[in-house]
């Protein structure tokens, strides 16, 4: 086997597919990362949502046996919406991140990558591969960078140099021995525009992130959003763009050529207050198709609610007076409760005064005490 002109059959195959990116490197271990990563897990920084054995995220022979090579693989992501439709006083909107609009990515680069995988195996059957994307053990902005597709930066996302840092990122380990591409130098300089920018203070310094303090994160936790951060998340019903948007290296990077990614305006824009009524079934036909609806309808509609109260939109209170009422899960009750009290109007009084006398939960019942300024 000519490993070279194997491997620019594989380059070149890849971008019959959609990949827009590819870089290779070794499959040795990530000795650098392990000893970041064990810092994070020391400082409580990580979000849980990660594999938690380090050495399985740091050392590629652990997950295939003759690891040789890791195959890093970028595909572009749209940053710009056509035709956004505009929110307004009674028909107020949130937003989806720019990752969660179109068609789920983990499908589309899974397929990308079992079709590399099926193409390579046709000409050497005894390749081994193992794939993976976001929720396999390695990291992918890891790989990524050792293999040459961008940098890593101090937003802690893969800037590329054609795409920005909007890219999704997903990986193949190999028996293959491939020759490694060489890793991009830094090219954030002094800049940061993102670190000033975070709503939150999540990113620490460059390339640390407190993903607990995460906006991100947040909107994909079950529990109620502690109040600290609640003002901070405004219209986001899922992900955070923020170090993205200012960050000056996607400056005119729309990337719209990716079709499964285009996104439904209707969709990643979506009206707050009919989110607020779905069903299980209607939530999963609407927002199904979305890497931003994997949690299910609960945190999607808490955010919902937090999202109104942003607006200080009066016209919903009686829905979000609805849920405080009756709804059956204490989050929203307790997230209505909030909202009500931002809201702050005559009705919204009224209901908080009615639940203050019916509301069983105590954490329910401390919102609504809080909300009607009750000590």
């Amino acid at each position: 086997m000519n490993v070279a002109q194997f491997q620019q059959e594989v380059r070149d195959y890849a971008a019959t597919i959609g990949i827009d990116k590819i870089g290779f490197t070794t499959a040795a271990p990530f000795r650098e990362l392990k000893n970041r990563l064990k810092r994070q897990q020391e400082l409580g920084y990580q979000s849980g949502f990660e594999e938690s054995d380090i050495e399985k995220r740091t050392n590629p022979v652990l997950l295939l046996d003759q690891a040789e090579s890791i195959i890093s693989i970028a595909v572009a992501y749209p940053s710009k919406m056509e035709h956004t439709p505009k929110g307004r006083k009674g028909e107020r909107r949130g937003i989806f991140c720019r990752a969660s609009w179109g068609l789920d990515y983990h499908v589309v680069l899974r397929e990308k990558l079992q079709l590399l995988e099926t193409f390579m195996k046709v000409r050497i059957p005894s390749v081994q591969c193992r794939s993976m994307v976001d929720t396999g053990e390695l990291v992918d902005r890891a790989v990524a960078e050792r293999a040459g597709i961008g940098w890593s930066a101090k937003n802690c996302s893969i800037i590329t140099p054609e795409f920005g840092s909007y890219v999704y990122l997903g990986e193949m380990i190999t028996n293959i021995p491939f020759a490694p591409d060489t890793p991009m130098e830094d090219e954030c300089g002094d800049c940061t525009l993102c670190l000033d920018a975070c709503p939150t203070g999540a990113l620490i310094q460059g390339g640390q992130l407190n993903a607990q303090r995460c906006i991100a994160f947040l909107t994909q936790t079950k529990q109620p959003i502690p109040e600290e951060f609640r003002g901070e998340i405004g219209n986001r019903i899922y992900g955070c763009d923020t170090c993205q948007t200012v960050c000056p290296k996607n400056k005119g990077k729309y990337n719209m050529h990716q079709e499964a990614f285009q996104p439904d305006p209707e969709r990643s824009k979506p009206l707050l207050e009919p989110i607020l009524s779905l069903s299980n079934r209607e939530f999963k036909e609407t927002y199904g198709h979305m890497s931003g609806s994997w949690r299910g309808k609960n945190p999607i509609q808490r955010n919902a609610v937090i999202a109104l109260a942003h607006f200080k939109e009066e016209s919903a209170v009686p829905t979000l007076a609805k849920l405080l009422k009756t709804d059956g899960r204490p989050m929203i009750r307790s997230t209505a409760a909030w909202a009500l009290g931002e809201i702050s109007c005559n009705e919204s009084r009224l209901a908080l005064e009615q639940a203050l006398a019916t509301e069983q939960d105590p954490e329910v019942l401390a919102e609504v005490r809080q909300a009607l300024q009750i000590t």
